[in-house]
């Protein structure tokens, strides 16, 4: 996010505009004038042909100096553009909200896929070694030879019966290590619609990842 100011009568370039934000956000009322632009920091560019504000994800301001300006200039452009920066780190917070949503979900994950995963065993009289929750991206799940059955935390965000199947599944290879049409007879046994979750995984699993 930036915003910058042609700097020097040569520069007839159309000055960077922020892009639009992902989804609205509250409208902020105007700052009263004076109000500090705080924490900042200026770097120089030799290359830059403008003054340039840019809102890091922490917060902070940074102030690009072109060659032959001034910090004085730098310091009067981010002043005058205050309400600028206050808008975009209000749009920086907004955007971490997901990552902060994530990991409320990756707790419910750990509380509650491992208590339904070793309800299904014991339901189909097997036993589990050990069950992890992690960040898998290029599966659902998996399951060692020894018992040891690993969760992605992302399938919280399935439907139930969608989930249940991807837990069977890997329950499943507890008795056979392979995905012939043995093995499937046995996730037909426990899990009936396993092929309307398989399309429902498919169709919607992408949009999870």
């Amino acid at each position: 996010m930036q915003l910058a100011l042609p700097f020097g009568p040569s520069d007839t370039s159309t000055p960077l505009a922020p892009l639009d934000p992902a989804a609205p956000i509250a409208p902020i009322a105007p700052l009263p004038p004076g109000t500090p632009v705080a924490p900042m920091y200026f770097v120089r560019h030799r290359r830059a042909r403008r003054y340039v504000l840019r809102v890091e994800s922490d917060g902070r301001v940074r102030v690009t100096i072109p060659r032959g300006g001034s910090r004085r200039e730098a310091e009067a452009f981010a002043e005058r553009n205050v309400d600028w920066v206050a808008r975009q780190r209000a749009r920086t917070r907004h955007e971490l909200r997901p990552s902060e949503n994530d990991n409320a979900l990756r707790q419910q994950a750990r509380r509650e896929l491992p208590t339904r995963l070793l309800e299904l065993a014991t339901r189909h009289g097997l036993g589990v070694s050990r069950v992890s929750v992690r960040n898998q991206r290029s599966r659902w799940g998996s399951c060692g030879r020894d018992g040891h059955i690993c969760l992605n935390w992302r399938l919280v965000l399935m439907p139930a019966w969608v989930r249940d199947y991807v837990l069977v599944h890997e329950l499943m290879h507890l008795r056979r290590m392979d995905h012939s049409p043995t093995y499937w007879r046995l996730v037909a046994e426990a899990c009936p619609d396993y092929r309307a979750a398989r399309d429902w995984l498919r169709r919607h699993g992408p949009s999870l990842r």
